[in-house]
């Protein structure tokens, strides 16, 4: 089984429930969504070569040519985990259940808790590998963002992942509406009060603007009416000059 991969690199995760946890990272190619804010490049095959940091936090890669075997990711993976204590490899993208099935396979030559970083959109892709998932992020996406409501596919979604470590991520910016916001928010609430929501300021990109402390904090007031558990958090990574 071969895959384009972009990059596999040691790093601090930077988002969510578990940020300043040291994991491995695996960045897949493609994306079933075009998010306005994403600086990812997500086209299939447009990565000649995946970029292997060859010691963890060196930020010294080596390039290989794609596609790579599942034995190589596994091969390479293994060797930084080798060389620093990691809590996961984490599986980004992109979005990667677009490829579970590579996912399966690595997690049965590799005994490592697998980290799902998703956009939640994809339930039935998620149930066919939800065995071999340990934590899962899943995004909730904004239709400010995406161009569509997607609360039904959301909800789907949720109901499959949350026997497992699951929380939820929302992208916040400056054009993202009350409404909109309110709606995500009575959503997850619906489903259950406890579910863990992040709300994550937007890092300005793609003529997304930076949400004002001030909405950051009536968004946190509002969802904490709803929901047990909400955290502001930032993109950490980027403030450190992490990968």
């Amino acid at each position: 089984m071969e895959k384009n991969i972009i990059e596999i690199f040691s790093s601090i995760q930077g988002e969510g429930k578990y940020v300043g946890c040291r994991q491995v990272f695996v960045r897949l190619e493609g994306c079933n969504l075009d998010c306005r804010y994403c600086d990812t490049e997500n086209k299939p095959n447009a990565h000649v070569f995946c970029m292997v940091e060859e010691k963890p936090g060196s930020k010294a890669f080596e390039q290989v040519k794609n596609p790579l075997s599942i034995e190589t990711v596994v091969d390479r993976v293994g060797k930084l985990l080798e060389k620093a204590p990691h809590q996961a490899v984490s599986f980004t993208g992109g979005e990667p259940l677009l490829h579970g099935e590579f996912i399966r396979e690595f997690s049965k030559k590799l005994d490592v808790p697998i980290f799902l970083e998703t956009n939640g959109t994809l339930p039935e892709k998620l149930r066919e590998i939800i065995d071999c998932v340990d934590i899962i992020s899943m995004d909730v996406k904004l239709p400010s963002a995406v161009g569509r409501e997607l609360w039904d596919v959301h909800r789907r979604f949720l109901e499959i992942a949350s026997p497992k470590d699951c929380y939820v991520k929302m992208v916040v910016s400056g054009e993202t509406t009350e409404d909109e916001f309110r709606r995500a928010v009575d959503m997850l609430a619906g489903f259950s009060n406890d579910v863990m929501l992040i709300l994550q300021p937007v890092t300005p990109f793609g003529g997304f603007t930076a949400a004002a402390p001030e909405q950051m904090l009536e968004a946190q007031a509002y969802a904490l009416r709803h929901l047990k558990d909400v955290r502001v958090i930032p993109q950490t990574h980027r403030m450190m000059g992490q990968l």
